[in-house]
């Protein structure tokens, strides 16, 4: 059995923040990256959208400013912060404000699936040149804690340092390990909400500020911008009880691409369980196995003219007149999205799209379309032994999964501050 100074497991932003960060200080440790699935995985792959100012992305729990402003700043070694250009964000501020709506100026930086998967190739060249080990299509399966070793579905990997970072779509496994090592946590909170797609001129914004951030009353915000060349796609997950169920997300593709016009955004209402305490990926999951019932295994769409009409989109909503741009996720089914989200959800969301409809006329046209469902689970809460996200001796969890970050700057940071701790704390055995 081969025994590793650190074991990562994921290869998202977090996984690479802490490899990067162990490698730069102690390149004589021996480090293992696997992943199971094919190539790197994370927010890096999907259009590659990066926010460097604090708070954004950062759990306020966890992180505090003057800290955090220091790992953003180490990220910047290799997450490139070619920062876009705002205008006029004075003039929408001022809409904003007198509706009570927050709009957020960050410094952004984006580079589209089709750069992001470059980044992701020279990191993993980067990585691969100073000597880290890596192991992708290789599948954690479970932990023997006392023997300081983890199963995966090709062998077994012994460690003195474990950390897992298996982003959002590793919620439930990351529950499981959890539950096995008896590390108390609770997951309380999910974002449940809608992908809008409609034409850039009916959402002009973009053309002045690429992510623009609106923070509205009822905890919805908006979430993941994309425009130029922006499409919609549906993202597989699986139930605790095993039954698949889809969640859209949006990407873009570089400025290098010609643009089709199109422009796309999440909007998303924070739901929390308190009395009593609930777990939001079971409610989650009850939602997504709803619009698979309704939807004959797929998605739903709407056009928002039905909506406002009170019927539901079917196959000729979607060509002709006012109708005049096809929804570029295809496999979607046109239905009643009303039937399918919870009144209150649905209620504080159609508040805050005729509020964004004010300050950005045009967003309401009646061609715009509503995509359902929507889920973000990154609200994974362990309890932690300290402030480098230790979760059980020797065991760190990171990353979105674990609810320490909500982005790729920030996943890449807590991996920084997983290192650090680790470095503090392993006895490094220096080349004679």
């Amino acid at each position: 059995m081969q025994r590793y100074d650190c074991l990562i497991v994921g290869t998202g932003p977090a996984g690479l923040g802490a490899a990067f960060h162990l490698s730069d200080h102690h390149p004589e440790l021996t480090v293992l990256l696997i992943d199971k699935e094919r190539m790197s995985t994370g927010g890096l792959r999907n259009d590659c959208k990066m926010n460097f100012t604090f708070p954004i992305g950062f759990p306020l729990e966890y992180w505090e400013k003057q800290s955090t402003e220091e790992m953003i700043f180490l990220a910047t070694k290799y997450l490139p912060p070619k920062i876009l250009t705002t205008r006029n964000i004075a003039v929408y501020k001022k809409r904003a404000d007198r509706l009570g709506v927050e709009l957020l100026e960050i410094r952004q930086s984006h580079l589209g699936t089709d750069e992001g998967l470059n980044l992701i190739n020279e990191l993993m060249e980067n990585l691969g040149a100073r000597g880290v080990s890596i192991s992708l299509n290789e599948r954690m399966e479970d932990i023997r804690q006392q023997e300081r070793c983890i199963v995966t579905d090709k062998r077994e990997i012994s460690y003195r340092k474990l950390i897992i970072a298996p982003g959002r779509k590793g919620f439930g496994f990351l529950q499981k390990i959890m539950d096995k090592l008896r590390i108390p946590y609770v997951d309380n909170v999910v974002d449940i909400g809608l992908r809008i797609e409609t034409r850039e001129q009916y959402y002009t914004i973009v053309h002045d500020y690429y992510d623009p951030k609106f923070i509205f009353p009822d905890k919805v915000r908006t979430f993941c911008t994309n425009s130029n060349q922006a499409f919609v796609v549906r993202e597989k997950y699986q139930s605790q009880s095993g039954r698949d169920y889809f969640s859209v997300n949006g990407h873009a593709f570089s400025e290098k691409r010609k643009s089709n016009g199109l422009v796309n955004f999440a909007l998303l209402k924070t739901v929390g369980f308190t009395q009593p305490m609930a777990s939001g990926q079971e409610f989650a999951e009850m939602l997504g196995q709803l619009v698979m019932l309704m939807g004959g295994g797929k998605p739903l769409i709407q056009r928002i003219g039905d909506f406002r009409l009170g019927k539901r989109s079917k196959e000729e909503s979607f060509t002709g007149d006012l109708y005049d741009f096809e929804p570029t996720l295809k496999g979607c089914t046109p239905g009643d999205i009303s039937l399918a989200m919870p009144a209150r959800i649905l209620r504080a969301i159609w508040k805050s799209m005729k509020l964004l409809d004010t300050i950005v006329p045009g967003i309401m046209h009646p061609s715009t379309i509503m995509y359902y469902p929507e889920i973000k689970l990154y609200a994974n809460k362990p309890q932690f032994l300290d402030q480098y996200f230790q979760a059980k001796k020797d065991i760190y969890l990171i990353g979105d999964g674990a609810g320490t970050s909500r982005g790729i700057v920030a996943a890449w940071a807590s991996g920084i501050r997983a290192a650090k701790g680790i470095l503090q704390n392993i006895e490094v055995k220096h080349n004679s």
